[in-house]
């Protein structure tokens, strides 16, 4: 039974701790104090209802439905090319390179609504939750594959929890504005490179 949550807890680490475009958004959400806890919840809870239906055997349907996976990578796509030139507009103008401390709270619901975008319009997130998650979980039987879920869903919970609240850490950092260039710099390039590569999947 150990070895079932803790084979989950790995596996999920290794697939949600990679850098991503949501992971990105996260981390700057916590870096400027944003309505972190939303989006912490969000992620978090979006990814256990993945991992729960990847177990439950729905994951066959994006194998059965390639459509869906296409127009959910198109979609990705152009949602992230947008984002990334907003980064990079950020980047070149300086208008992004303001203290964390006196960055004013954006719009909750542009949060959310961004925050879902990143979540369910990327399509590697069905495929390595519901599609890789699920067929890993079959290995184990009753008890043992509950448990492999409920190790990827703590893996899940635990990272975003770490990147979104453990962000102010770095808040010293970017207190200067050319850092908060910098970090716009790097999501831009991010967001650009995963948009090309998801449009040529």
């Amino acid at each position: 039974m150990l070895t079932a949550l803790l084979s989950g807890l790995f596996t999920g680490a290794g697939l949600i701790i990679a850098i991503g475009s949501q992971n990105a958004f996260v981390l700057r959400q916590g870096l400027l104090r944003q309505h972190v806890g939303v989006i912490v919840l969000i992620t978090s809870l979006s990814d256990i209802l993945l991992i729960s239906a990847g177990v439950a055997g729905i994951g066959v349907l994006t194998e059965r439905w390639p459509l869906l996976i296409q127009y959910l990578r198109w979609g990705g796509a152009v949602f992230l090319a947008v984002y990334g030139l907003q980064a990079a507009y950020r980047a070149l103008s300086g208008n992004a390179a303001l203290q964390a401390a006196q960055a004013s709270a954006g719009s909750l619901k542009a949060a959310i609504a961004t925050c879902l975008a990143f979540t369910f319009l990327n399509p590697h997130v069905y495929l390595d939750t519901m599609v890789l998650l699920g067929s890993l979980s079959a290995q184990y039987t009753g008890i043992g594959q509950i448990l492999f879920a409920l190790g990827a869903c703590m893996a899940s919970i635990l990272w975003f929890c770490g990147l979104g609240f453990g962000a102010r850490l770095l808040r010293p950092v970017f207190s200067k504005p050319a850092a908060w260039r910098c970090l716009d710099a790097g999501i831009a390039i991010l967001m650009l490179t995963l948009s090309y590569w998801m449009a040529l999947a």
